[in-house]
């Protein structure tokens, strides 16, 4: 399955990245170059709690986890598992553009912090306080708009884009 950012709500987070897209099903059993991957032989919602489970002792490692969609966006990698055990291929198809803006505030709540940027009328929602050192943010623009906070910078950086 290909994935793009238009469709990026159907993928349940974190998402593991995979070195190749060499995966498939065989008797329950879900293998990406032979290895196990996934046991849905067994109960359970969640990718984790299959592998728990899973009488087999030689699973594939999964070393990288990717929490969000800004994690996703960075990876240099195209190959994927989401949590609910759905292999899939991320293709980037449309450039956005980079724009750093001051950071005029930061308040904190009791499970996350409220971004506030100057120039930009909303503010983001992020699970911790920025770094001390970070001054600047930059947030990528979807048709101009401020769509995704996309990285902190000590220094105002040269607008740029990326692709997404």
């Amino acid at each position: 399955m290909v994935i793009q950012y238009r469709h990026i709500r159907n993928v349940s987070f974190p998402v593991y990245q995979l070195p190749s897209d060499n995966w498939y099903s065989q008797d329950g059993l879900l293998f990406l170059d032979g290895i196990i991957l996934d046991d849905n032989n067994m109960g359970g919602d969640t990718l984790g709690i299959r592998r728990i489970q899973s009488p087999q002792k030689n699973l594939f490692r999964l070393d990288k986890q990717i929490d969000d969609f800004r994690g996703l966006l960075k990876c240099s990698g195209n190959y994927f598992i989401d949590t609910k055990g759905r292999c899939f291929i991320y293709e980037k198809t449309k450039f956005c553009k980079l724009r750093y803006y001051r950071i005029k505030s930061v308040n904190k709540k009791d499970v996350a912090c409220l971004l506030k940027l100057s120039g930009v009328k909303i503010e983001f929602t992020i699970p911790r306080p920025p770094p001390s050192e970070a001054l600047y943010a930059g947030v990528l623009l979807y048709e101009d708009l401020p769509w995704l906070l996309y990285e902190y910078s000590s220094e105002k950086l040269k607008d740029t884009r990326r692709k997404v």
